[in-house]
């Protein structure tokens, strides 16, 4: 246990969790302030869980990410290039989002939403490429710190920096739009940090000669379609067998589902039962962020020492029955100290799972292609909170708005992705112990 805290010691770990900061800010623009911003001017449940159909964008990145495998901006190098472009793109966004008023200007802010959505998803890309290259090829006790070390980031920058918009919300100087000009000042800090960052040195070029041949008879721009486009996906599902690779996509798809109805729609949640967004900040974002944080460092250790199937699973029993304490909060109302220990649990359980999944998706990477490969796999893993949870505030309506049984339904999705993982679970240690 001590030598799997020591491998937190690199200082390269810096650069990660800032990118995870920069990685999870983006969700309070378009998700917990974009919902709070429709609620307060009136919009139904189901019109506010169709908003999240801009977050599909997640879901879709793999589909340009060859391109960010592929091109190199001019300046700051392969990852920091696009990751500060992109950071550049989310302020724009924001500055214009703070022009909008959603009563009149309801088609453009979903517009401006999902420009946000796209450059935040784009953004990704390079950060999870960044990472995976940052650390030494078949050190799993890396990855899996590294992987702790973005989830506490994410978490920062969703739970922690996500804060302070709902305290400011209280008074009565600050509008929702307005909101989006401070949430620009805190991406520009950020672009400050990929300045700083130090660009991880590898040779794309060789790496990919060792899996994809140029023949004699080839056109330049045909080889660079395929290498860019088709090889890294056709690489994935050779290495793994066809039949081994669709598994491992189709669990990447379920595990989360649950969870991801129940996020969708928290924040209409926390209002409609009466907390404040004082509580909402206190509790949901500021809680939540600590107690994510330091489960996402001991998640790191149990993985580094149990491995990511024991990790994997715990956290999926623990994420049924954190959706279920939710459903208690449905009947009694707006228990803070209830709420309180409802986030600690939700925390445990998002922190452990994020940290076991990402270290799990990384080391199925090819380090020729590690944008584009983790792309793929974690647009899966976004897809239910994206395409099938933007139907959770239909659902609700479906149920008259009976939380209770809402939320019990998310603990009981998890369970297929939890008989799934267990038929997988010797598969997922070979792949560990091909990577040690």
């Amino acid at each position: 246990m001590l030598a799997a805290i020591k491998t937190y010691n690199d200082k390269r770990f810096l650069s990660i969790f800032f990118f995870g900061v920069s990685s999870g800010f983006p969700w309070i623009m378009i998700g917990s302030v974009l919902s709070a911003w429709l609620k307060d001017e009136g919009l139904s449940r189901s019109a506010i869980g169709l908003f999240g159909m801009i977050f599909a964008t997640y879901s879709f990145n793999f589909l340009w990410s060859p391109l960010v495998d592929k091109l190199k901006p001019p300046m700051l190098g392969q990852r920091r290039g696009w990751i500060f472009a992109m950071q550049s793109l989310i302020v724009m966004c924001c500055l214009t989002m703070s022009l909008l008023r959603a009563e009149s200007d309801l088609y453009y802010v979903a517009l401006v939403g999902l420009f946000i959505a796209i450059a935040s998803a784009t953004q990704d890309i390079a950060i999870d490429g960044f990472r995976i290259d940052t650390i030494a090829e078949n050190d799993r006790d890396g990855m899996s710190a590294a992987s702790s070390v973005a989830t506490a980031g994410w978490w920062t920058g969703y739970g922690g920096l996500g804060a302070i918009p709902f305290f400011l919300a209280d008074m009565t100087t600050w509008t929702w739009p307005s909101m989006y000009l401070l949430l620009a000042g805190f991406m520009l800090l950020l672009m400050l940090a990929t300045l700083f960052t130090q660009e991880p040195i590898v040779d794309r070029e060789a790496l990919l000669d060792r899996v994809s041949h140029k023949q004699s008879t080839q056109s330049s721009l045909g080889y660079w379609l395929k290498s860019t486009l088709v090889t890294p996906f056709a690489e994935f599902f050779s290495r793994n067998g066809v039949k081994l690779a669709a598994s491992f996509l189709l669990f990447i798809f379920l595990f989360k589902i649950g969870e991801a109805f129940l996020g969708r729609m928290s924040i209409v949640f926390y209002k409609e039962v009466g907390f404040s967004n004082s509580d909402i900040a206190t509790y949901s974002k500021l809680l939540n962020w600590w107690v994510t944080i330091l489960f996402s460092i001991l998640g790191g250790i149990v993985n580094i020492r149990y491995g990511i199937y024991k990790g994997l699973m715990i956290a999926g029993i623990a994420m049924a029955a954190s959706n279920l304490l939710f459903a208690v909060i449905a009947q009694t109302g707006p228990s803070t100290s209830l709420l309180a220990v409802t986030v600690i649990v939700d925390g445990f359980t998002g922190a452990w799972s994020t940290v076991a999944m990402v270290a799990f998706i990384s080391l199925l990477c090819n380090r020729a292609f590690s944008a584009t490969q983790y792309a793929l796999m974690a647009s899966l893993s976004v897809a239910g909170r994206t395409l099938v949870a933007s139907s959770s505030g239909l659902f609700v309506d479906a149920l008259d708005g009976n939380w209770s049984l809402f939320f019990v339904c998310t603990a009981l999705m998890v369970i297929p992705s939890l008989c799934f993982l267990y038929s997988i679970r010797e598969d997922i240690k070979k792949v560990e112990c091909s990577n040690n």
